[in-house]
């Protein structure tokens, strides 16, 4: 088996506001479906308004990024037989969540 990394950008999300409560059933009715099929490892929502950014010298520099830089809004990670599951998965995701999803292959341990 192998993980896939299935997010979202910031900001993708693009319904009225109260469309939340649906949108967030729907996510939820989505990793429940994730669990049940035994592919779901771990996924969350990001506060995108609290960062930190961490410099090569140690330095910390608090808040948000400048827009310019693309920020992640949210992932799942999961672990399934092909990418085309990977896809089949954000393609749920994307329905529930009503935003473009990215699928990326995680990159295995080179010492396993």
């Amino acid at each position: 088996m192998t993980r896939y990394l299935i997010s979202f950008e910031d900001g993708a999300m693009t319904f009225p506001e109260e469309d939340l409560p649906d949108v967030a059933r729907a996510s939820h009715y989505v990793v429940q479906q994730a669990k049940d099929e035994g592919v779901w490892i771990f996924g969350a929502g990001l506060n995108v308004r609290k960062v930190s950014v961490v410099d090569t010298d140690g330095s910390v520099t608090d808040g948000v990024p400048p827009r310019s830089t693309e920020r992640l809004g949210g992932f799942s990670i999961i672990d399934v037989p092909s990418r085309e599951e990977a896809t089949a998965w954000a393609a749920r995701f994307a329905v529930a969540c009503r935003c473009a999803q990215e699928v990326r292959e995680l990159m295995s341990d080179p010492e396993s």
